[in-house]
């Protein structure tokens, strides 16, 4: 079960959404490109997965369970210590990252396990439901692909990352996933306000490129040289802006579709030159067909 929620006034800026999901059976979860940066904390410890490319398969044991914090497109910035390029199709465990330090505690359980504060119902942020898959960087620019994960032990492996005791625990118990949750949470927003902002330019070059207007049109309206748009996509998004293109029309297709919306009609309003188009466009993106990436996501009250 894959269910996700608003992540709070006080991180809706810069966070798309806080995140859950619980393997109900041994499985492959596809992940699909949709320009976010998720923290993920999952059976083998904290994790960040960068912004994808392609499609990634994962294995999932029954009953593994993780928890996320979905940064919005162009919005992560300096959070985790690099830049976002570097992260670009890639899986880092925490520890390994100079940033967000206080979560590789593995005496991090002990001052929330007793706090009633993080119970069960607390495991996701309060506030509204998110309105429609598609919450992102503009109200439909984006549907996140769901969660990217690590194979269960990788980053446990790693210096600093939670106990064996800590690890266990949570991943049984509902109290013990709020607590990672609210701890994630916590550490992101105190980050966010030494951190450096992103780009004011980050969203607006998105829309632009999702209206299906060439690399040389945007940077004209934005005011930049090819150059320079290049350089700032890559800084914000970790992609090229005709990558970066790619998938921003990728997710806003994923969006109509998932909403209903037929194929013919779906190719026409995402930008795409006609059904084949968009056919080939998905499969190179997540390496299957439209048809099985339209299961709607899971929004808790």
């Amino acid at each position: 079960m894959y269910a996700e929620r608003h992540p709070g006034d006080d991180l809706a800026g810069r966070v798309v959404c806080v995140w859950q999901q619980v393997s109900e059976g041994d499985t492959t979860q596809l992940v699909v490109p949709d320009a976010c940066v998720d923290l993920i904390w999952g059976p083998g410890g904290l994790f960040v997965a960068g912004p994808d490319t392609g499609p990634v398969p994962t294995p999932m044991a029954a009953g593994d369970t993780f928890v996320g914090v979905r940064f919005r497109p162009g919005a992560v910035g300096a959070v985790f210590g690099v830049p976002v390029h570097e992260l670009l199709d890639r899986r880092v465990p925490l520890p390994d990252l100079p940033a967000l330090t206080v979560l590789t505690d593995p005496t991090l359980a002990q001052p929330f396990a007793s706090d009633p504060a993080f119970a069960p119902e607390s495991a996701l942020a309060p506030g509204p439901a998110l309105a429609s898959v598609g919450a992102g960087l503009a109200s439909d620019a984006f549907a996140p692909g769901g969660a990217a994960f690590e194979p269960a032990g990788a980053a446990s492996r790693r210096e600093g990352a939670p106990t064996a005791s800590w690890r266990a625990r949570t991943d049984t118990d509902p109290a013990g996933m709020a607590a990672r949750l609210a701890a994630m949470r916590a550490a992101v927003a105190a980050r966010l306000r030494e951190a450096p902002d992103p780009d004011p330019a980050a969203p607006a070059i998105a829309r632009a490129l999702r209206m299906g207007r060439s690399v040389r049109d945007v940077a004209w309206t934005l005011g930049l040289s090819e150059r320079q748009l290049h350089r700032r996509s890559v800084a914000s998004f970790g992609y090229s802006p005709k990558t970066l293109q790619r998938i921003v029309r990728f997710q806003r297709a994923l969006t109509l579709a998932r909403a209903g919306v037929p194929p013919a009609e779906v190719a026409v309003r995402a930008g795409y030159a006609d059904q084949a188009h968009l056919s080939h466009d998905v499969k190179r993106l997540s390496g299957v067909p439209l048809g099985r990436l339209v299961s709607p996501v899971r929004h808790l009250p």
